[in-house]
């Protein structure tokens, strides 16, 4: 049986998973897949710390251009746009299959760094870059081949996941439930990547490449986070059936392509409005196959590394047959080129008024809307507070965002709201 050596570079947490997972399961893989991936090299700048792992004598080093050198396979797993890229590119220019699970650097780059696997002749894996150890880009690349993407929705983030499981379960407050998930290693001292919805606008980018054949690139997603989410809204959509999740949401409509990632309203029947906690979903509508579920762990050591070992084990079949980019990253001919803003898309919508407790209120706003072209579907209106004000929760049909928000900014001159409008879409999944 053939033997191909890898080398990884990184052994951080997710370094010492593969690591772990390479070293206890290579009997398993080579069973499976008639190649044995042997862990040829280990490079890092601190070799000496415990990683709660024995590897062979020999294995570690402090030098990366070791691991390009000696390696078959390079895996990148130190994170970060700046010195990962030059590994990459350095394995890549040399020949070598490169596996990485870096979501920022592809989100970023990724235009580029394909093309350099492509002059190359080499393959490029990146299973590990979204949703953790769900096999999401695979199932994309190959299991839905013959089916057009007509939408993917995807809860992509462990972090928001619990702090809005924690926020509608217990009534908690946003900063609270934060601070937890920092105390837990769930979010960082620094939470922006999660909470603002980069981190998911990052793998956002890299499924609507898979989906549509294009790489659209990072600034074509319409971005929102969760730092602004006030608990009132949790309930009132809790009230009314839906549950919000920090949702991506990638479609196709009239020849064009729509990327966005909010908290979005999804109704509580849904599948994807029931994954819960640190867990990550991501639902897939193919035109054949129709509806797809794909769940599991987004995020941590052992499940990131699966998906890595996944790509490891790919790109060693590959290397064992001399079949190497058997399937492109992208479609000679993309399925769509233009890319919806955000005031070109239609949705649904969920708006919490907070206003004076007074005759006319609803009407006003009906009319300001209906002179829009936006109807309502639903109209609640919470108990009165201290007798002067109101919440009232409007659901609207299908409407432009651009009418939309048009709309709110009359509606803001009005002299009954206490408050700013809060605006969420809708998901009926």
């Amino acid at each position: 049986m053939k033997e191909i050596k890898v080398g990884i570079i990184g052994f951080g947490t997710v370094g010492a998973g593969v690591a772990e997972n390479l070293l206890n399961n290579g009997d398993v893989i080579a069973a499976r897949a008639g190649v044995k991936p042997v862990l040829t090299r280990i490079a890092d700048l601190d070799i000496v710390t415990d990683r709660g792992i024995k590897v062979p004598d020999g294995v570690l080093t402090t030098d990366a251009a070791v691991a390009i050198r000696e390696c078959d396979i390079v895996v990148e797993l130190v994170g970060g746009t700046t010195i990962a890229k030059k590994f990459i590119l350095d394995a890549l220019k040399a020949g070598k299959s490169v596996v990485t699970a870096n979501k920022a650097l592809l989100a970023l780059h990724g235009e580029e760094l394909f093309a350099a696997a492509e002059a190359a002749g080499a393959d490029l894996f990146y299973e590990a870059s979204v949703a953790g150890g769900i096999p999401i880009i695979k199932a994309l690349r190959e299991g839905l081949v013959s089916n057009r993407i007509e939408r993917i929705c995807g809860i992509m983030n462990g972090t928001c996941n619990y702090i809005l499981t924690r926020m509608e379960r217990e009534g908690a407050d946003f900063q609270a439930v934060l601070a937890d998930a920092q105390k837990l290693g769930y979010a960082e001292a620094n939470p922006s990547l999660d909470i603002d919805g980069f981190d998911t606008a990052h793998k956002t980018a890299i499924l609507a490449a898979l989906a549509y054949g294009k790489w659209f690139g990072l600034d074509a997603v319409h971005v929102e986070g969760i730092r602004d989410l006030d608990l009132i809204d949790l309930r009132c959509a809790d009230e009314i059936g839906y549950r919000i999740k920090l949702l991506a949401s990638i479609k196709q409509k009239d020849g064009a392509v729509q990327m966005s990632v909010a908290p979005t309203l999804v109704p509580k029947d849904a599948l994807l409005a029931n994954i819960s906690d640190v867990f990550n979903g991501v639902l897939v509508d193919g035109d054949t196959v129709g509806q797809t579920l794909f769940y599991g762990r987004g995020a941590g050591r052992r499940a990131t590394a699966s998906a890595v070992v996944a790509d490891i084990t790919d790109a060693a079949i590959n290397l064992d047959r001399g079949c190497v980019r058997r399937i492109p990253a992208f479609r000679s001919a993309p399925l769509y080129d233009r890319v919806l803003s955000i005031g070109e898309i239609s949705s649904r919508y969920y708006l919490r008024f907070e206003v004076m407790d007074q005759p006319g209120v609803v009407a006003s706003i009906a009319r300001v809307l209906a002179d829009r072209g936006i109807s309502l579907s639903s109209v609640v209106q919470r108990e009165v507070k201290n007798g002067v004000n109101t919440t009232l929760i409007l659901l609207t049909h299908e409407a432009s965002e651009k009418a939309m928000r048009l709309a709110l900014d009359e509606i803001a001159t009005l002299s009954i709201n206490r408050s700013p409008v809060k605006l969420m879409r809708i998901e009926d999944l």
